[in-house]
């Protein structure tokens, strides 16, 4: 027999009934019948009961077994009493009687129970990480998060795509977050950087003649944690490609995710359209660049219908450039304690409240309630109704200003009514292809031109585009949403230098700049570059969503905290002196 098992936790049923067996795990939890044990022992793939009496030769052994010790037990298995049948659990028709016992580790008071679901500080749970992974819920997002990685790689392997690895250690490129600085030994004063996304070796991949790229590539960003976001380094599926329009990106993407959400989606429904929406539509919709369509709300803007009107405060509001006031259709939402509700929610978020009309029945027909009816008058708030299709037991909601100041807080509340009036269909995924970027935007402050995303997109229209006006300037770059998250984001490249430096031009950096901090990348465009494109999706943020995990360290191994520190391995630690000096450093404490 082999030294520590012969089967594993999942593996005997009532046809291995009078066979003696070996397993090894841990003790899930122990229960004393009077006198008879029955302790649960739990391995990677499962649960096996098992029984102790005194006629076992160690019970006295396994009376001093607590849970989670390791042990290795021999014994006999036998089959439960139809009525003390497990349907839970793949060994639910047997237990095993116990005659002999090895504990492979003891273990100490636990500061976190593995048994049941009791909630832990989350500073706890990453201290322990090691106890907090083996419990059942933990394990099985780490499956799952294997299981989505092996699919990706299956996927793109049969779409014709080569896997390649490429650098970790690199020079800084400033992509839009803070690199992780890599000191050099051989080159004191001089630093290395952690790649924030393997983007300039990606495309050098297609310089260098190789068609189809993809890698599950590790990605360092010295970032503020979110609960969506780690906060020092994520996975992403890197994908590039030649001679590919963005349509044609789009059409490879799609049904790789649409088979990963099927096969993983816990049975939810899975959009087969996917549709695209500008940039600019989804601001004014939604809100938000990663809109979630499960939710049916458009918002829509109605600066006409309050300009000149009796609501000074929108009023006087639209005489300012560049203002609008948006509504937010609430169908269903026609009462004033939501309404009150809402305000709150608002309140929350910083505002003095939101205006609102709602509409009900009065017997003699509808009439539209609130402030805001009462200070446009009925001609006006009918024209909203019909605008906005509501009828009596529907309200909307109202923000104004600069849209740029007012839609993240817009695309909550349009988010918040959708759940509160049971409106987003939480058993579906619902994409969405976010197109047609602006490349540039204008400091209101200063009036200088930068860029707004992603520099290296190629602009629509190529060099002629970049001959107008800097602001309605829109790249070929994308993203892709679902659920409210951003899951996706790529464009097709800026492969030839003289739009390249003409579009950092725009945005004040001058040729040298550019050939200063990406001459690798500018250099390669000089022979003979092919149109290319890719995408990299999120995998963290793909396998939250399938676990149904509202924080992304839920599925990631050993996390950082919101600190980015490591509580489990003591990082970041101060270095020994030597090796400052071996480096040529020295630290300068903050004051």
């Amino acid at each position: 027999m082999h030294m520590y098992r012969s089967h594993t936790c999942a593996d005997l049923s009532a046809q291995d009934v009078g066979e003696t067996v070996r397993l090894s795990g841990w003790v899930h939890r122990v229960r004393d019948h009077g006198g008879v044990l029955f302790l649960d022992l739990r391995d990677h793939y499962g649960i096996t009961q098992l029984l102790c009496d005194p006629d076992s030769p160690v019970f006295d052994q396994m009376e001093k077994v607590r849970a989670e010790w390791c042990i290795r037990v021999d014994g006999l298995v036998k089959a439960r009493d139809a009525s003390l049948v497990n349907d839970k659990i793949s060994t639910g028709e047997i237990e095993v009687f116990v005659k002999g016992l090895e504990v492979l580790g003891a273990s100490e008071e636990l500061p976190l129970q593995v048994f049941g679901d009791q909630e832990y500080p989350e500073e706890t749970r990453l201290k322990y990480r090691y106890l907090d992974l083996r419990r059942a819920n933990m394990q099985a997002n780490m499956k799952l998060r294997s299981d989505v990685v092996a699919s990706l790689r299956q996927q793109m392997w049969k779409a014709d795509f080569r896997e390649f690895q490429t650098p970790i250690i690199t020079a800084s490129s400033p992509e839009g977050a803070r690199d992780f600085l890599v000191p050099s030994r051989l080159h004191p004063g001089r630093f290395y950087a952690l790649p924030q996304a393997p983007q300039q070796f990606k495309q050098l991949l297609m310089v260098s003649g190789f068609d189809k790229y993809f890698q599950i590539a590790p990605c360092f960003r010295d970032e503020d944690p979110r609960a969506d976001r780690s906060p020092t380094d994520f996975y992403q599926l890197d994908i590039e490609m030649s001679f590919v329009t963005q349509q044609d990106v789009f059409d490879v993407i799609q049904p790789v995710l649409t088979g990963l959400f099927e096969e993983f989606g816990n049975g939810k429904a899975v959009d087969q359209e996917w549709p695209q929406i500008s940039y600019k539509d989804a601001a004014l919709w939604y809100g938000s660049d990663k809109p979630d369509l499960r939710n049916p709300i458009k918002m829509q803007s109605v600066s006409e219908h309050f300009a000149g009107s009796g609501f000074a405060i929108f009023a006087n509001l639209l005489e300012q450039e560049g203002t609008q006031i948006r509504a937010i259709p609430a169908p269903g939402g026609g009462s004033r304690k939501f309404c009150d509700r809402m305000n709150a929610f608002a309140q929350k978020e910083g505002l003095p409240g939101m205006g609102y009309i709602f509409w009900r029945d009065q017997g003699a027909g509808m009439e539209a309630a609130g402030p805001l009816a009462k200070n446009i008058g009925p001609e006006r708030t009918e024209a909203i109704r019909q605008q906005l299709g509501l009828g009596v037991g529907d309200a909307a909601f109202f923000l104004g200003g600069k849209p740029k100041a007012f839609e993240p807080v817009a695309g909550k509340a349009r988010n918040h009514i959708g759940m509160e009036l049971g409106l987003t269909d939480q058993n579906r995924f619902a994409f969405a292809w976010i197109v047609d970027f602006p490349i540039y935007e204008k400091d209101s402050e200063t009036g200088r031109i930068d860029f707004e995303h992603n520099p290296f997109s190629m602009p629509q229209g190529g060099l002629e585009a970049l001959q107008g006006d800097p602001l309605s300037v829109v790249g070929y770059q994308y993203d892709l949403s679902c659920n409210g998250y951003e899951l996706v984001s790529g464009a097709i490249r800026n492969h030839k230098p003289e739009i390249m430096f003409k579009a950092f031009e725009i945005a004040g950096y001058g040729e040298d700049e550019v050939r200063k901090r990406f001459g690798g990348m500018v250099n390669a465009f000089q022979y003979g570059a092919p149109p290319h494109g890719g995408c990299a999706a999120g995998i963290d943020r793909i396998v939250m969503l399938l676990a149904e995990e509202a924080n992304i360290r839920e599925v990631i191994l050993f996390p950082m905290n919101q600190r980015a520190e490591d509580l489990m391995m003591s990082a970041p630690s101060e270095p020994e002196s030597e090796q400052l000096m071996e480096l040529g450093l020295r630290v300068i404490p903050k004051d």
